[in-house]
């Protein structure tokens, strides 16, 4: 277990536990805490595979905690550390600032054009809902920006998440703020940044793909350059 504090050199901490069938790596982080260790820090809350909070890496690959039962993990001794590229707090817990940012830096809030109807909807079964169904499932719990190795080498990246949700607003008629927005998505530091090794596609618990998201983004900006908006 990757152990940390303010003040005091980074360390793995060994604990033993007896799981059962359906024990989860959650489930041995509350037990370790509550009969071995009550300082051990991480970070949960539905416990149901809903929030995403107790996003962890287990053995190298990002999980959710609460989702990860150990006996499918082949029975070998676990490592859990904290997610990358986010700056520690204590333990196993992040400060989440950084993806907080990185969705203001692409306009995540929508904003809707000032012609647009006050009450304007978008059919279920309209072109541009199907066509973002794929990405609008996001509860933001970092596990694609944690493996996205660019995120590491570029701190103005935007990242996975910003840009799959940058992608739902660009295809949203009713958004006033597009054009803005790809002056942020056409720099030197954002989709050209991307090296499509789908990292992040790997990991999402939602089953979302940003790797496609950034594609398709790609395409409408070829579009736009080309002037075949």
């Amino acid at each position: 277990m990757f152990r940390w504090t303010a003040g005091e050199p980074e360390r793995w901490q060994e604990y033993r536990v007896s799981p059962g069938a359906d024990t989860t790596v959650l489930d041995a982080l509350v037990e370790i805490q509550r009969t071995q260790d009550p300082t051990l820090a991480f970070r949960y809350a539905c416990r149901v595979g809903m929030c995403g909070s107790c996003a962890v890496v287990v053995n190298g690959r990002e999980r959710w905690a609460c989702r990860t039962r150990i006996s499918g993990l082949g029975g070998r001794p676990l490592s859990v550390r904290p997610l990358y590229h986010f700056p520690l707090l204590r333990d196993l817990v992040v400060d989440m600032t950084p993806f907080s940012d990185q969705l203001g830096a692409v306009g995540a809030a929508f904003g809707p054009r000032p012609s647009a109807p006050a009450y304007e909807a978008i059919s279920r079964d309209a072109a541009e809902r199907r066509e973002i169904d794929g990405a609008i499932e996001c509860i933001g719990c970092g596990m694609c920006v944690s493996a996205c190795t660019m995120v590491a080498a570029n701190e103005r990246f935007p990242g996975p998440a910003a840009l799959n949700r940058a992608f739902t607003l660009q295809r949203d008629s009713r958004e006033g703020a597009a054009e803005a927005r790809w002056s942020v998505l056409l720099s030197d530091d954002a989709l050209a940044r991307c090296h499509g090794q789908a990292n992040c596609t790997e990991v999402c618990p939602m089953g979302l793909s940003p790797t496609t998201s950034i594609i398709r983004l790609r395409q409408m900006a070829t579009r736009r350059l080309l002037g075949r908006r």
